[in-house]
């Protein structure tokens, strides 16, 4: 069953992501998440950390957890680290 569930996001994420340049998004996995759930995003402000009314919702699709992920060494991790690629359709 799906669920809907509340984060919040500081305004430069919020931005990108209503442009449709941002079409992915960086969380700790502190949360259960699971594709087809709805992912509403609460805008705050960046001093404040408080709502600024602006929220959007978003359909959740692939979730990809770093736990579940063994495909480099720790030492490739350090010298390297991740890097999160957004794939868009061709246009």
């Amino acid at each position: 069953m799906s669920k809907v569930i509340e984060k919040k996001i500081l305004p430069e994420y919020f931005d990108l992501i209503e442009a449709g340049q941002k079409t992915y998004e960086l969380r700790l996995a502190d949360w259960d998440c699971q594709p087809g759930d709805t992912l509403v995003l609460n805008e705050i402000d960046t001093t404040t950390k408080q709502p600024t009314g602006r929220t959007m919702s978003r359909k959740v699709g692939f979730v990809g957890k770093t736990k579940e992920l063994d495909f480099w060494t720790d030492k490739e991790i350090d010298k390297y680290g991740y890097q999160i690629i957004s794939l868009l359709h061709d246009e």
